[in-house]
């Protein structure tokens, strides 16, 4: 009897190729490169007005500054002082903004998850500072470390975030004197992707500062920025101790500080975009500005956190009109002093991921990207005013964040010829489903999302009729059980570990946090 060879699969064949396609990439995408033309709102002549108005209240209004340190740091630049209220000459103002760096690059744990920060460059970042979150089981609840963590890894797996931020969520399960520790742990330890640090107090700044030189190495970080911090400004015009301590910390390590005013328009600001924008322009400089009078050179970041006010109700809205319209104003602004800025994305009011979270996100991302901004801040999770994360939405932010990444690379004319010559290949009439041009490039042509569903009513139906918050969180869960946490260097971690141990046992637990230096 004629033996007979069995019949194998060859390598590489359908079910190999169906295996890749299908994997699951949780490889991050590059630093967003930005090719969108910027929306200037502004003519130049509007331009030069905000920024003469924005002087003319540096110089003769004021910005008070309720700090003893920060009040003598401006006496020996030379600026009048009154008080506590610092006037600043425009001179001097233009003077020390030139020395802050108008690019950077943001050092992560693993160095090809560094990103450029800065001109066209910009990064996405996770919101921070919910009180409260949405779990998996979308029930609203305290979070605790532990959600922190889960919120961490999801960070580190979504391709679109290139930051683990720092506390997304507040840990009610640790004392909040101590928390700032565990926080920064937490990013360092569940991600190897860049991270906010804690900017709470001078003290905890300071403690902040000191984890990173055990992670990157004490004379490393004095030359390479490697955590963010933000300082929000009281508006209207305000900058309190917490803050300026906080920012002497970081400043004086080399580590960029966003310096953001606090904008509820309408409420902290004139109920007027261009005012507010000439207000918040002035507040954004003094700090700016006093950054450079801490270190010269110590990179900065134009911030702010825009809301306006409902005349109504009192409470602060998303993806109003002017929002997108004070975005693009600041955009200008900060191109006119040539420094990087920061912006909010993906904000919403809603109270559940439902189609105002969408609209609210969707408008305020589309001017988010139109208006240029570099450090893309709240870019996952946002709902409720602030008041919660959640999850689900945090997977829809980062697949709505992965499509405008894609958008912003522009079109791709690379194998233009080749995709042309599909077309005489085809002729009137046909398709291109069977082309070898489509087999080998349908998966990078056109943006595929996976959480959206796009099938027919039928499909659909017959999956269980989905919603998309059900269909986030089963992402999610699956992103969980996958994932893999980058280890720290073993050394290195049971150093963190023993300063963590030996600062909770300085700081009581019931310690107050505001506290200079």
């Amino acid at each position: 009897m004629e033996q007979t060879t069995p019949i194998r699969s060859r390598a590489g064949g359908r079910a190999a190729r169906h295996a890749l396609r299908t994997a699951p990439n949780f490889e991050m995408l590059p630093g967003l490169r930005n090719t969108i033309p910027t929306c200037e709102i502004m003519t130049g002549s509007q331009v030069a007005r905000i920024d003469a108005a924005s002087m003319d209240i540096l110089e003769n209004i004021g910005v008070i500054f309720r700090d003893d340190i920060a009040l003598a740091d401006w006496r020996r630049a030379g600026a009048k002082v009154a008080g506590d209220r610092v006037y600043l000459d425009r001179g001097l103002v233009r003077e020390l903004i030139t020395s802050i760096p108008t690019t950077l690059t943001l050092h992560a744990r693993d160095p090809r998850k560094s990103v450029a920060l800065g001109g066209r460059d910009a990064i996405f970042v996770p919101m921070t500072g919910a009180p409260y979150l949405r779990d998996l089981d979308d029930v609203r609840r305290n979070p605790t470390l532990d959600d922190l963590a889960m919120f961490h890894k999801l960070s580190h797996m979504l391709p679109a975030l290139h930051s683990s931020a720092h506390h997304i969520v507040e840990p009610y399960d640790h004392p909040i004197s101590q928390r700032h520790l565990r926080i920064t742990y937490s990013s360092m330890k569940h991600s190897d992707k860049t991270f906010m640090g804690m900017t709470t107090s001078p003290r905890n700044a300071s403690d902040v500062i000191d984890m990173c030189r055990i992670l990157f190495g004490p004379d490393f970080i004095d030359t390479h920025p490697v955590v963010t911090g933000n300082c929000n400004g009281n508006s209207p015009l305000v900058w309190d101790e917490t803050m300026l301590g906080a920012m002497r910390a970081f400043c004086r390590a080399n580590q960029p500080v966003l310096c953001s005013p606090f904008v509820l328009g309408g409420a902290n600001t004139p109920a007027s975009v261009a005012a507010s924008v000439a207000q918040l322009n002035a507040e954004a400089l003094s700090a700016l500005a006093y950054t450079q009078v801490i270190r010269k050179g110590a990179p900065a970041i134009y911030g702010h956190y825009l809301s306006t006010v409902s005349m109504k109700s009192g409470a602060p809205m998303a993806g109003t009109p002017e929002i997108s319209l004070m975005n693009f104003m600041i955009g200008q602004m900060a191109r006119f002093y040539d420094v990087p800025w920061r912006t909010s994305n993906t904000l919403g009011g809603a109270k559940t991921l439902d189609a105002q979270a969408g609209y609210e996100s969707a408008t305020t991302l589309s001017a988010v990207m139109h208006a240029g901004a570099n450090y893309i801040w709240h870019s996952a999770g946002w709902n409720e005013a602030g008041m919660h994360c959640s999850v689900a939405k945090f997977i829809v932010d980062a697949e709505q964040c992965a499509m405008a990444h894609r958008m912003a690379q522009g079109p791709n004319f690379d194998d233009f010829q080749e995709a042309l010559a599909t077309i005489t290949d085809i002729g009137p009439g046909g398709h291109y489903l069977g082309h070898s041009h489509t087999q080998d490039n349908f998966q990078t042509a056109f943006f595929m999302p996976e959480i959206f569903d796009n099938n027919s009513i039928e499909q659909w139906q017959a999956e269980g009729s989905t919603s998309i918050t059900a269909r986030a969180l089963t992402h999610a869960r699956k992103l969980l059980s996958d994932y893999q946490e980058p280890k720290l260097d073993q050394a290195k971690n049971e150093e963190l570990l023993a300063y963590i141990a030996r600062r909770e046992a300085e700081i009581p637990a019931s310690d107050a946090l505001n506290q200079s230096y």
